[in-house]
């Protein structure tokens, strides 16, 4: 936490702000978990040539890393990482509570090839219960991904949201921009311009 996410945190859950700044700050907010979730990524040490002909011992990200994003408001990380991450791989998990039960029920996964061999950039804005991230990161390891090559890309989280995935998954990583208690639940519909 710092100011600039603190502000950018007030903008967001303000009920006065504008759709229009409301994704813009949005985005902004999406970019700054999105860079952190990169830096926790391996890298390799490679070199180049610069064009003034002298050689550069530099890093570059070591491959087989992908994202997956659980629909609908994760979609609105993916542009965040495709900014960063151009060529990146992005899978889908729809994953719906079921009104009666009150279970997450999961309709739809699909995922780049070789998922067992790759670190996962998981991308949802919301941690409040934590049902939805928790059974997404169960179908991530039922194909293979094994649990500490996941990271949780997350705008909003709850401690309670974080205490049960870290129960149900201790070796994933969460990479939020604040745990408090109050979780934004409007963020998809305001986003997408469906509240």
């Amino acid at each position: 936490m710092n100011d600039q996410v603190r502000e950018l945190q007030t903008i967001l859950r303000d009920k006065e702000t504008q759709r229009g700044d409301f994704v813009f700050y949005a985005d902004r907010l999406i970019r700054l978990v999105v860079e952190e979730g990169l830096n926790q990524l391996p890298y390799e040490n490679c070199s180049v040539k610069t064009p003034t002909g002298a050689s550069y011992e530099g890093l570059a990200f070591q491959r087989g890393n992908c994202g997956v994003s659980i629909m609908r408001s994760g979609e609105a990380m993916e542009k965040g990482l495709r900014d960063c991450c151009r060529s990146i791989r992005i899978g889908k998990i729809l994953i719906k509570i079921n009104e009666e039960t009150k279970t997450p029920t999961v309709y739809y996964a699909k995922f780049p090839p070789g998922m067992d061999q790759r670190r996962v950039l998981l991308m949802y804005p919301l941690l409040n219960s934590g049902a939805t991230v928790i059974t997404a990161i169960r179908v991530l390891v039922e194909h293979g991904v094994k649990e500490e090559n996941i990271l949780l890309l997350n705008v909003f989280a709850t401690p309670n949201g974080v205490e049960l995935l870290l129960k149900n998954f201790p070796s994933v990583t969460i990479l939020t921009s604040e745990v408090h208690s109050d979780c934004p639940s409007y963020f998809g519909q305001r986003y997408f311009g469906t509240d």
